[in-house]
């Protein structure tokens, strides 16, 4: 474990103070269901082998401490000199060799750690361990007949030696009972890898670490320390070590474990408790030396999935460095001409050649690595035993044994190892950066303020949604980063509260950013994905006044949205173009509010009003008012506001028109009721449709306006009530169009209070 990383603790109220969310498993990792552990069953292997070695190991210190005492020391006179003080001698020594080896490994390591058993003890180590294994049951096999057909000795004596020997004699039996079962650990070890979600040699090469880990664990600690490990402290364990490979191999299990469940639960569990192991990850972001390349990837993959429940306040500086993960771009930065000298150009280096060279001699290095692994197997792994049962040379007299075959084919398949998955584009630093910043923004309030104090992260971000014709990117590469910038601009333009108009700010001051969205739009070629997010970017960035008139001065913007939002071809062949049409048409409307550029832009394009009539018609011009109308009379909340909001519109600017659509379809009494009615339910305004009484306030003074006739009918149905209620339960809520969170956004310019006081004044109100 490493010492050096401290534990980091705030304590926060509104989540968990060991820096996870309160989305996080707060299960105890001591408490962990066992019973969907897929190491359960290699664990009572572990258990039942090391049990065996373990009552040996008893067995043979009881026949030590027997024969010393016992034996020797109150029978030495009664034995005889030709035969049993002997053999009590050799058996004393042997088991004091094997009391004082360290820690009994080596005569473990050769008889319950097949794989790699031999190479720490030598062929001469080797052939000891076995004039030894022998021995153990050799001796007290030759001795049992003659102890009992000797007469000189007395009873005691006899019953001593026949002790003696029986425990040394169950000493040999429980090592090779233990040695023989564990030959075949091969198969749940095998079975662990497939049932883990684990791949390929290296998933196979941790399981085979995880079997001596526990198995070391269980010698150590006792028989039942088993039930203490898993797959998750393992693979914490072994990120947590000093040894490269283990790091590694320790990332690659919590990268497969957090895919699926029940792991995935396991390890967070674990993890929530053990916040050092979580801030020695968060820590490897920043190891940028070429031999760490691949623990700085897996260590980015890792913190991907755990940024999801993650509260990086407790973690100082984890933005910082996550951030440092964009400048891994592959992607040679130009200098200025009139600052930067020649020299200054010379001595820069590509960063994606050293990248790429450093990461093509660690590829070598890793895949010579597996292949010695490989060839290592093949010589001594006892999981051989299936290839080498069925290989050419070994089926002598198949006919007779198909039976066999088939039984060993049946568990190849079952133990069989998932080919490796490789690599893909979205496993690239940035990408994988801006995934991490994307579920830290939506996971906790408090991280969206830590990413706005992180230095040039926003102008990063912004930076990869340019298109970039560098031959060193490839085009799929620059999709993914592409596309991954534009969901971290998303993400962080749709915040709420005051930090949120902070990001926004920033966001919107890049003076790049707007040029860099009008190209994704302005490209014939560009998915409707991309499009989509740059309409919600857009439509998130309006919220501000300002950045809504700069945008709005982007022809090609409102005329790409329009274009979007009557697309009616591309919009039927999948969700994703149905998407783009609702977002074009929320950004659009977005700009219109308040500006009357935008709304001349939109006036000048003859098709596209020629398409939203269309669209708002039914059948034919005389039921386009009435659909409006109709949709009122059934609709709530924010589907009311809107249809409301609009119906209000249309009175105003053709007024005409919607009085005649009201008489003709006699449908004003119901209308006027609907309005009265929506008025009263509606006594709450909430953030979630905030504008709902505004609206139908405008609604009933442009029709009395427009005729007079309208006050009577509205009196009738008890309006002046209605009137007299909002005045009583003004809120502040109303003066604003829309809320992010708890913070309101476009002020109106009239406040409501202003339109309750023109009502009444029109209805003739006291």
């Amino acid at each position: 474990m490493a010492d050096d990383v401290a534990e980091h603790r705030v304590h926060m109220p509104a989540a968990n103070a060991r820096g996870w969310s309160n989305k996080a498993p707060a299960t105890d990792p001591g408490k962990s269901s066992n019973n969907k552990a897929p190491e359960k069953w290699l664990n009572g292997f572990i258990r039942a082998v090391a049990l065996m070695e373990r009552v040996g190991n008893a067995l043979g210190t009881l026949a030590f401490t027997w024969a010393t005492v016992v034996l020797l020391g109150g029978y030495a006179k009664d034995l005889g000199s030709e035969d049993d003080f002997w053999f009590a001698t050799t058996i004393v020594y042997l088991e004091a060799a094997r009391m004082f080896t360290r820690k009994n490994r080596m005569e473990y390591q050769l008889f319950f750690n097949t794989r790699g058993a031999f190479r720490p003890i030598g062929w001469t180590g080797l052939i000891v361990m076995v004039p030894a294994a022998v021995l153990r049951v050799a001796l007290p096999v030759l001795r049992f007949d003659p102890i009992k057909s000797n007469t000189e000795y007395d009873k005691n004596l006899k019953a001593s030696l026949t002790i003696f020997y029986g425990m040394v004699l169950g000493q040999g039996t429980l090592y090779g009972v233990a040695c023989a079962v564990e030959f075949f650990s091969f198969i749940p070890r095998r079975s662990l890898v497939r049932s883990a979600g684990l791949r390929g040699n290296w998933g196979l090469e941790s399981i085979n670490l995880y079997y001596a880990y526990a198995f070391e664990k269980c010698m150590q600690d006792g028989v039942l320390a088993p039930k203490k490990t898993s797959l998750s402290t393992f693979a914490m364990d072994s990120v947590n070590s000093d040894s490269s490979k283990n790091q590694v191999y320790g990332f690659q299990m919590m990268n497969s474990f957090l895919q699926t469940e029940p792991t995935k639960e396991q390890l967070l569990s674990k993890l929530t408790i053990c916040t050092k192991t979580t801030a020695r990850i968060i820590r490897m972001l920043d190891w940028t030396s070429p031999k760490d390349a691949t623990i700085r990837l897996y260590a980015a993959k890792v913190t991907s999935e755990l940024a999801k429940n993650l509260r990086v306040v407790a973690f100082p500086g984890a933005v910082q460095l996550v951030a440092a993960l964009l400048d891994a771009d592959s992607t040679p930065r130009r200098g200025n001409p009139l600052l930067d000298t020649d020299d200054e150009q010379e001595d820069r280096q590509d960063p994606f050649l050293s990248t790429e060279d450093n990461q093509k001699e660690e590829d070598d290095s890793t895949d010579a690595s597996r292949n010695q692994l490989q060839r290592q197997d093949q010589l001594q792994d006892a999981d051989n035993l299936l290839q080498t049962e069925t290989s050419p040379t070994q089926q002598v007299g198949i006919n007779t044994q198909n039976s066999m075959v088939r039984c060993l084919q049946r568990i190849s398949e079952f133990c069989s190892i998932p080919k490796e998955l490789p690599l893909t584009n979205h496993d690239l630093l940035p990408a994988l950066a801006m995934s991490i910043i994307v579920s830290l923004a939506g996971c906790d309030q408090d991280n969206c303020v830590e990413i706005s104090k992180a230095a040039d992260l926003i102008p990063k971000i912004v930076e990869f949604t340019s298109y970039r014709n560098h031959t060193m990117i490839i085009e799929a590469q620059q999709k993914v980063l592409l596309l991954s910038s534009l969901k971290v601009l998303q993400q962080l333009t749709s915040i709420g509260g005051k930090i949120g108009i902070t990001l926004r700010n920033e966001i919107a001051d890049d003076p790049f950013l707007l040029k860099n969205l009008k190209e994704i739009l302005g490209d014939g070629t560009s998915s409707p994905e991309f499009r989509k997010l740059v309409a919600a970017i857009l439509r998130n960035l309006a919220v501000d006044g300002n950045t809504r008139k700069e945008i709005g001065r982007i022809r090609l913007i409102i005329a790409k949205l329009m274009q979007a939002f009557i697309d009616t071809e591309g919009t039927m062949s999948n969700n994703v173009g149905l998407l783009l049409r609702k977002v074009a048409g929320q950004a659009l409307a977005m700009l219109t509010i308040e500006s009357v550029h935008t709304c001349s832009i939109i006036l000048k394009e003859p098709e596209f009003m020629k398409e939203l009539k269309t669209m708002i018609l039914i059948h034919d011009d005389n039921y386009m008012y009435v659909a409006v109308l109709e949709r009122i009379m059934d609709a709530e909340g924010v589907e009311l506001e809107i249809l409301v909001g609009l119906s209000s519109q249309i009175c105003k600017v053709i007024p005409g028109d919607f009085t005649r659509e009201l008489d003709d379809g006699h449908i004003n009494q119901r209308f006027v009721k609907r309005l009265v009615h929506a008025l009263i339910a509606n006594k709450k305004p909430s953030a979630h449709c905030p504008g709902i009484r505004r609206v139908i306030l405008e609604q009933v003074i442009y029709m009395t306006e427009c005729n007079s006739c309208y006050a009577d009918c509205f009196k009738k149905c008890r309006m002046n009530e209605a009137l007299l209620m909002v005045e009583q339960t003004l809120s502040k809520v109303e003066n604003y169009r829309l809320f992010l969170g708890n913070t309101g956004f476009m002020e109106c310019s009239t406040p409501i209070s202003a339109l309750v006081a023109r009502a009444k004044e029109l209805l003739g109100c006291d």
